[in-house]
């Protein structure tokens, strides 16, 4: 792809960002779970914007699976119980400016699946 295009996704992605993240507010009893998918990994977050803090996070490239659906929902499970182990079983979801679709449909899934409400 040309930088132009590149340069069109990135501020389209910001924008869809901008918009989601002005109507989800994370407190620490329910915090907002932020998605991020690079071209190769999958990561996510816990974050209490109230205090600015993170609360709990998973990493796929540590645990050294891909960025598709199967690898998600594998972290997705270690993720959920890494907030069940804080005593978190509530959340709101952040998909951070990506679609609801593939990877970032089969990571919510599969964290209510293992018991956190979404």
């Amino acid at each position: 792809m040309t930088n132009k295009v590149l340069e069109q996704k990135k501020r389209l992605r910001l924008k869809r960002k901008m918009r989601v993240r002005g109507s989800i507010f994370g407190i620490s009893s329910k915090p907002r779970v932020s998605i991020f998918r690079s071209n190769r990994y999958l990561y996510a977050q816990a974050i209490d914007d109230c205090n600015g803090t993170t609360l709990a996070s998973v990493d796929g490239r540590k645990m050294g699976l891909g960025n598709n659906k199967e690898n998600a929902k594998e972290v997705a499970k270690a993720f959920a119980e890494t907030l069940k182990k804080n005593q978190i079983s509530e959340v709101v979801f952040d998909r951070n400016g990506y679609l609801y679709h593939g990877v970032v449909s089969a990571f919510a899934d599969s964290l209510r699946e293992n018991g956190i409400t979404l």
